[in-house]
């Protein structure tokens, strides 16, 4: 029989609050299953991978979810598979599965701002949308999406975007794809995605990618330290479109030369990494050897470059991978 397999992992839609007011995810899948508001009429089978606030995972952890995806799809009467998630890291493992989702079948991020014993809780129906939107034959081809609030979004690109509203997640440089209500699915656009990397390839041992944040008056502490503790990818966190300063510059070329990879993104909500000025601002930094990002946030480049870098080895590799992704 055809079905929607939902695996839960814990975060805020399975949060129930002690007396203090604070919470700590505790509800499994079977749980959230019982709490839908309407019969959908499609049938689901409850997983649960593990149960915890997602600003706990690991790459790790985000590895495992991609491979319980994966183990679901490997059932012909899947359908689709939804992901219950907490909102802190969900853009980080909604994309990492993006990366490696080589199935037209959808597999769909959900989760919820307020938690499960709210009296005016969002995690029923945006669970609700989710399978919706995993049952559709809209949804095939898609990749993995994101379906928060009533809307539609891709993987790549999506974010939070406010710490506490119900509508948390946006795509400021694409936008949506589609709304999802009660009264169907309606998929207005589609993402541009490339060939899927090999899961099967991804170690992470030696994996490590830190992000550093740049602002006025950085010097290269923070950047020697992670790599100092392993990192063999960086990704900058830069002003504007993609700048820092001299003694960064240099720093970059020194690293890049050694063989840590370094990806140029930008604190600015929206737009694109552009290599703009010199005297140490984008320009240079390209031409020490950062890798820039085009619209990917800290976050995401994080993803990205830490799945290159388990999945090959060669610097240079890793490097044109990341400019062709990042486009």
């Amino acid at each position: 029989m055809r079905r929607i397999v939902v695996l839960s992992t814990g975060g805020t839609i399975a949060t129930r609050r002690d007396a203090r007011g604070t919470g700590v995810a505790r509800d499994q899948a079977a749980a959230l299953l019982q709490r839908l508001p309407a019969d959908l009429g499609l049938p689901l089978e409850a997983r649960d991978v593990f149960t915890l606030g997602s600003y706990l995972l690991t790459p790790g952890d985000m590895r495992a979810v991609a491979q319980a995806a994966r183990d679901a799809l490997a059932d012909e009467d899947v359908c689709g598979v939804v992901v219950t998630h907490g909102t802190d890291s969900l853009e980080e493992t909604a994309y990492l599965l993006d990366l490696f989702h080589s199935d037209p079948r959808p597999v769909v991020f959900t989760g919820a701002q307020r938690p499960a014993d709210a009296p005016d809780a969002d995690g029923p129906r945006n669970l609700a949308d989710a399978i919706r939107v995993a049952g559709t034959a809209a949804a095939r081809d898609l990749g993995v999406l994101i379906v928060f609030d009533g809307r539609v979004h891709p993987a790549r690109g999506t974010r939070k975007t406010h710490t506490l509203a119900p509508a948390a997640f946006s795509a400021p440089d694409g936008g949506a794809l589609g709304r999802v209500s009660e009264e169907g699915v309606a998929i207005t656009a589609a993402p541009v995605r490339n060939k899927p990397l090999d899961l099967g390839s991804l170690h992470l041992e030696e994996a490590r990618t830190d992000i550093v944040a740049l602002y006025p008056g950085s010097d290269t502490s923070a950047l020697r330290a992670v790599v100092e503790a392993g990192a063999r990818g960086v990704v900058l966190e830069a002003t504007g479109a993609g700048n820092a300063n001299p003694l960064i510059c240099s720093e970059v070329a020194r690293l890049t030369a050694a063989g840590v990879v370094v990806a140029l993104s930008t604190r600015v909500h929206a737009g694109p990494v552009a290599a703009r000025y010199g005297n140490g601002g984008g320009a240079d930094l390209v031409d020490a050897g950062a890798v820039p990002t085009g619209t990917l946030r800290p976050s995401q480049a994080r993803i990205l470059l830490t799945a290159l870098l388990g999945c090959h080895r060669d610097p240079a590799r890793v490097r044109e991978e990341f400019r062709i992704h990042a486009k």
